[in-house]
């Protein structure tokens, strides 16, 4: 098993700009149920300390993810169907914290991003790679499928273009995977593009984005009827008349800045 101390990196700085690296470049930084375990845990700090503004996924050396780990495969092989599916629900719990995580959530991809990792950069609400990243739904190569993360991947990418790359496992180049919806962008320069995100995001009402992830989600997945309507309504409405609605309708007629934008250090 993994060092459950090296497999990530953490950081958490003054303006609530959150970073988690993974940390297994020696392994293309693979998953393992260690590295899982200390995702999980390190979320749920974030999410209980309640200050993190953004948080940004990238990786250690020169790959995102080769998805799982040989070593990991190995032992899950030797595990019963019960064993099997409680691993499986930690890596479904991974994908679920990151596909809810209640600020802005932007992976950064570099190099190869295989298996389970997808699901990773799926989840995000934005993400962007360099021009050598490649992609890779490998599953059925070895005689699996991408289970856990096909809800995030197929609502990222869609059901025709899931069908192709689940079903051939083709390798996706950047270009592809732009036009695929799976990333937003590319670029060489990927702190820069992350930069210029947190500096817009920074400017948004924390609890407002939060309440925006939400309001995706339910509308998304939701048919436009009278209980949906009357769902938006209730929604816009507590959001105007809470704390921070109302502090940012006052900023803006009063033309200042609202008390949730922090000077720049």
């Amino acid at each position: 098993m993994s060092d459950t101390k090296k497999t990530i990196l953490h950081t958490l700085d003054k303006r609530g700009v959150a970073r988690l690296t993974f940390n297994r470049p020696e392994k293309r930084n693979a998953f393992d149920d260690c590295m899982i375990d200390a995702i999980n845990q390190q979320l749920d700090q974030w999410l209980a300390d309640g200050t993190a503004r953004v948080l940004i996924i990238d990786a250690a050396g020169g790959n995102f993810s080769a998805g799982a780990d040989l070593g990991w495969m190995k032992r899950t092989a030797s595990l019963s169907f019960e064993d099997n599916q409680s691993d499986a629900k930690a890596l479904a719990s991974l994908m679920q914290r990151i596909d809810t995580f209640p600020c802005p959530v932007i992976s950064l991809v570099n190099g190869a991003a295989y298996g389970g990792s997808l699901g990773i950069i799926a989840a995000s609400d934005m993400a962007f790679c360099a021009s050598d990243a490649s992609f890779c739904l490998s599953e059925v190569k070895i005689g699996l499928i991408p289970a856990v993360i096909s809800p995030y991947v197929i609502r990222a990418i869609g059901e025709r273009a899931a069908r192709r790359y689940m079903l051939t496992a083709e390798v996706i180049d950047a270009s592809q995977a732009c036009q695929l919806g799976l990333v937003h962008g590319i670029d060489d320069d990927l702190e820069a593009v992350a930069e210029n995100l947190i500096t817009r995001v920074l400017t948004n009402g924390p609890s407002a984005m939060a309440a925006c992830k939400s309001l995706i989600q339910t509308v998304s997945s939701q048919t436009l009827d009278e209980q949906l309507i009357a769902d938006t309504s209730d929604r816009i409405a507590r959001i105007r008349t809470s704390d921070e609605g109302q502090e940012g309708l006052q900023a803006f007629l009063e033309k200042r800045r609202p008390a949730w934008v922090k000077e720049q250090p």
